[in-house]
């Protein structure tokens, strides 16, 4: 089940993401919807100015890092409780 944090992330990949339709889950891999490193930046980007929080990674580390959906998630809940 998605909390608040994991709903409003999603929604942000859904904006960027090539989806048949199918439902995104924190399983959901990245390079299952059709994200590159454009959308990837784009995304980040994103995330830092609707939270406040600086992402420090180049889009190598990002696409070792981040596999799925709910490891984006992850990263962003510990910047947000960094940043606290």
């Amino acid at each position: 089940m998605a909390d608040k944090l994991a709903t409003e992330i999603i929604d942000k990949i859904k904006a960027h993401a090539e989806t048949g339709g199918e439902e995104i889950t924190l399983d959901t891999e990245l390079t299952a919807l059709g994200i590159h490193s454009l959308e990837l930046t784009e995304i980040i980007f994103d995330l830092e100015e609707e939270y406040g929080i600086e992402i420090e990674m180049n889009t190598a580390d990002a696409w070792s890092s981040l596999k799925n959906v709910g490891d984006m998630v992850e990263a962003v809940r510990g910047l947000i409780a960094q940043k606290a």
